[in-house]
């Protein structure tokens, strides 16, 4: 039986990355999908995608665009097209940032389709041909994510059992859930704005006697971070990014771990201390500081000084 796939797309102000996500989808060997994009970037970003985007793939796919109407973030963004799509079998949460190989979603439906997961994650590769991750880990007493294979060839060989045995959580750039896990786990939380929202939610999943599968054949290719500015330079990275990112991981620890918070305040300001330290990117630690209190103070949703 074939499933059918609702692809989760949220965009924010990228048109050409949406557009480039969608013409890889076009390609993709399993042809029962359909796409549905949150633009989350306002009216004059809707109108612009809008007008560039199809409404149906050269491969017979519909694809269904609605502006958000908000900055909902990235999972209120995934939730409101779950929404829109009831019936599907599958959700395929991807980001528009990525071009998945033409295979990637046939991997992940066959890996589903053996019965004993209930949600599948792939190989998530950078644009210089090495691993970004595999899956990913949460490290409850640092209140830090490990990116399984991260830096490997993508080309290596890789035992799926053992990617399975490790991951805690899947990589947000390219999740397939399948209907159990939703209904067994609920929809993501929209408190944590951006980042760190699909480890919540996988470790939620797991709590409820959720499992991961892992596809190495599921390929995407990732730009990373071209509508935050989650730059893999230090010095680079926004405001925006580096202040969700540490403010996030105190909420996770609140909110997963919460016999631990008391460590993991600690653990995880000296990580920052040390991270953006050592690489004299004092702006961004001023940043990482920013988000670490506000995690501290169980801050949620958008930053109040967030544009737009």
């Amino acid at each position: 039986m074939s499933l059918h796939v609702a692809i989760a797309i949220v965009g924010f102000r990228n048109p050409d990355d949406v557009l480039s996500c969608l013409e890889a989808l076009a390609a993709a060997r399993h042809r029962d999908f359909e796409v549905v994009i949150c633009e989350n970037g306002g009216a004059a970003a809707f109108a612009a995608l809008e007008a560039r985007a199809p409404t149906v793939l050269p491969s017979g796919q519909p694809v269904q665009l609605f502006d958000a109407g908000a900055n909902l973030g990235y999972a209120g963004g995934v939730n409101a097209c779950m929404r829109r799509t009831p019936d599907a079998d599958a959700w395929w949460v991807l980001n528009p940032d990525t071009r998945p190989d033409p295979v990637a979603l046939s991997a992940l439906v066959e890996r589903l389709s053996h019965g004993d997961c209930e949600a599948v994650g792939g190989a998530i590769q950078l644009p210089n041909g090495l691993v970004q991750a595999y899956g990913g880990r949460w490290q409850r007493w640092l209140a830090r994510a490990v990116s399984l294979g991260h830096g490997d060839d993508i080309a290596a060989s890789v035992d799926p059992k053992k990617v399975e045995s490790r991951q805690n959580f899947l990589n947000g750039a390219s999740m397939l859930i399948g209907r159990r896990f939703l209904e067994a786990t609920g929809p993501m939380r929209e408190d944590y704005f951006l980042y760190c929202e699909e480890v919540e939610w996988c470790l939620r999943g797991l709590k409820r006697g959720m499992r991961f599968g892992f596809a190495p054949q599921g390929v995407v290719v990732h730009e990373q971070g071209t509508s935050t500015g989650n730059a893999l330079n230090f010095r680079g990275r926004s405001r925006l990014s580096v202040y969700l990112g540490e403010r996030n991981r105190l909420l996770l620890s609140r909110d997963c771990y919460p016999a631990l918070f008391p460590v993991t305040i600690l653990t995880a300001l000296g990580i920052l201390l040390v991270r953006f330290g050592k690489r004299r990117a004092w702006r961004q630690l001023a940043y990482a500081i920013e988000g670490w209190a506000a995690g501290l103070a169980n801050s949620r949703g958008a930053p109040r000084w967030i544009a737009g």
